[in-house]
């Protein structure tokens, strides 16, 4: 992780007058004698209360529209012509994304303390596939991590039973700093008939590596470390039409907030991190489909 802040900073040194250099090289060996301090943050009670809270909230949004009759994506809930335009874009190739805020009773954005919320939904068309295909495809977890690579270094199926699933995936996430997460999580399907399925995803234990793939490598202490993910929430929906199949993803995260004076560094990842993952995991899951027929 250093090594990587490093060569982010060298390319800014070169860029500078050599006056400023020295300043820049004494920041350069603080960083590295002190990295631990920098990095860690603390996972209140009150930031996992909050992100619960607005878990709950957005379940019962999507409860609400599966209940609708004759609509199952949330796309699909979206006014016009906002919902001709998307569905337009998924089917002529494109990945549709948005982001998207769950507000509270009054109407304002249930936010965490000392931590932010990143919502994300995203959506696919697959072309000549049909829902078996890509149920077959999703839950096959120990495949996951020649699918989904580079975030996705190791996948392992830990215990099935029936449409509930035991997974274990290593993370690799990089921009500017690289982390690697070891995670668990149970994922429960529930089909509904031959041409719709949905599914839940929940992060029961993420925990941040330090020295990965190395012989001092160690989990640090959950709660206690970078905090650039600490919780993960993804609802898959899954509707077989059109002579393919749609595949929309919801996704739900919890990091840190940004520290004063580092935003250069832990902004944009803490920031595009979760967009770019789930644009890798739709753009990755169709080209993994497409390949199979």
């Amino acid at each position: 992780m250093v090594g990587a802040t490093h060569f982010a900073l060298g390319k800014i040194m070169r860029k500078l007058p050599s006056a400023t250099t020295p300043a820049i090289a004494f920041f350069l060996c603080w960083l590295g004698a002190t990295h631990a301090n920098i990095y860690a943050v603390d996972l209140e009670p009150k930031t996992i209360e909050a992100f619960n809270h607005y878990v709950d909230a957005t379940e019962a949004r999507m409860a609400k529209e599966l209940a609708q009759p004759g609509m199952f994506l949330h796309i699909e809930s979206l006014p016009e012509p906002q919902r001709a335009r998307a569905l337009a874009s998924v089917r002529n190739g494109e990945i549709y994304m948005d982001r998207l805020a769950t507000r509270d009773a009054s109407g304002s954005v249930i936010e965490a303390p000392d931590a932010l919320i990143h919502h994300w939904i995203g959506a696919v068309f697959v072309p000549g596939a049909n829902l078996k295909q890509v149920l077959d495809l999703v839950q096959d977890y120990n495949h996951h991590q020649d699918i989904y690579l580079p975030e996705v270094v190791r996948s392992k199926l830990i215990q099935r039973d029936g449409d509930t699933f035991k997974i274990f995936y290593r993370l690799r996430k990089k921009k500017v700093i690289t982390v690697t997460l070891n995670t668990n999580h149970d994922v429960q399907y529930f089909p509904i008939d031959s041409t719709h399925c949905r599914s839940r995803s929940v992060a029961t234990r993420i925990a941040e590596v330090e020295n990965a793939d190395l012989p001092t490598e160690r989990e640090k202490p959950i709660g206690h470390d970078g905090g650039y993910l600490w919780r993960m929430n993804s609802y898959w929906r899954f509707e077989q039409k059109d002579q393919g199949v749609y595949v929309e993803v919801e996704s739900i995260s919890l990091t840190r907030d940004i520290p004063t004076g580092l935003g250069w560094l832990i902004g944009p990842f803490v920031t595009s991190i979760p967009r770019e993952s789930l644009l890798m995991t739709l753009g990755d899951t169709r080209a993994a489909l497409e390949k199979k027929h």
